[in-house]
């Protein structure tokens, strides 16, 4: 785990602060969190708890992950782990099945290169994937294979799926009409 650096994560809070054009008192009320207390982590004089962090984190409008990453609660590592799930599920042009299905896929991959997932990242996605109980298609369960099959946004590509020139031969046709 990286070192704890209290005088640097003050620093680059006090410099988000000021970009976001916030005075001290502003981000007290925004976070709830005491005006004295915030002034004490910019000095580097309090090592704040990951959840003051992500008080400040989400009145600051940047990544918690970052702000735990500079005080020594999180490795970088995990940092950019943590960032990469928190933009599959962020994404709103996909569904909460297809989101579990591409974290399960990317926790095989993690597992295969000798990583293991983050504490607890395993459980939120199969909360996420029992949520759409029943829900399991060819199309996700291919995805979770590994299978490379590939749909056109917005389509299935169920077993009932056929292309090429054979697509049409099943089926009756009338060269007269």
């Amino acid at each position: 785990m990286a070192s704890l650096n209290v005088g640097n994560l003050g620093e680059y809070l006090r410099e988000q602060r000021r970009a976001a054009q916030l005075s001290l008192r502003q981000l007290a009320d925004a976070t709830g969190v005491s005006n004295p207390y915030l002034s004490q982590i910019e000095r580097g004089l309090r090592k704040p708890s990951a959840d003051v962090l992500q008080q400040v984190a989400k009145a600051l409008r940047i990544s918690a992950e970052t702000l735990y990453v500079r005080a020594g609660i999180l490795d970088e590592r995990e940092r950019e782990e943590l960032e990469t799930r928190a933009v599959i599920l962020a994404d709103p042009s996909i569904n909460e099945r297809q989101k579990s299905v591409l974290l399960q896929i990317y926790d095989s991959f993690r597992r295969e290169n000798g990583y293991a997932p983050a504490p607890g990242t395993e459980a939120d996605a199969e909360v996420a994937s029992d949520t759409k109980a029943g829900s399991d298609t060819k199309a996700g369960a291919d995805a979770e294979a590994g299978s490379g099959a590939e749909a056109a946004p917005g389509t299935h590509a169920g077993p009932h799926v056929q292309a090429g020139p054979d697509a049409d031969a099943g089926k009756d046709h009338d060269p007269h009409s």
